[in-house]
């Protein structure tokens, strides 16, 4: 157990992808963004040979959160917590949740954050004030600059 948690995420993920063949692996990065792409590349160029078990540990807490996931859709995070508890024990099931929340929890407009600015202000040039406001909100101070001093006197 101890081994999996000096491993991060991305090294998790390189692992799963390697284990899973080249076909499988090409199948998910078909489902990502570029940039993700690009860090899963680097990680499983950088990995070092992976043990069976290693492997194993992956892939299990791989499936915990998969069937964690499928009891949320299903029945809640309540739900989820009380099967879990029931099959893995308290103290797993709590992690699992707690992971799994964690990912949930994505900021709104987080894909605005990605954009271009220039991209940005076509798409929100002819927006009425109150939306422009809102979506500047949600950048990064450098991108709500940029947007801000490229805007027609009418929405400033």
């Amino acid at each position: 157990m101890g081994l999996q948690q000096q491993l991060n995420g991305k090294q998790k993920a390189a692992i799963l992808l390697v284990t899973l063949g080249p076909d499988k692996a090409a199948d998910i990065f078909r489902h990502l963004r570029e940039d993700e792409i690009e860090q899963l590349t680097l990680e499983i160029a950088n990995l070092r040979k992976v043990s069976n078990e290693e492997k194993l540990k992956v892939i299990e807490e791989f499936h915990q959160m998969c069937v964690a996931q499928e009891y949320i859709t299903q029945g809640g995070i309540e739900y989820a917590k009380e099967i879990l508890e029931k099959a893995l024990g308290s103290q797993k099931a709590v992690d699992i949740i707690n992971k799994l929340t964690a990912s949930l929890q994505v900021r709104p407009f987080e894909f605005i954050r990605k954009t271009e600015p220039a991209q940005l202000m076509n798409f929100i040039q002819n927006e009425h004030s109150q939306t422009i406001a809102l979506i500047m909100a949600y950048l990064r101070p450098e991108q709500s600059a940029i947007i801000l001093s490229s805007l027609p006197p009418r929405n400033k």
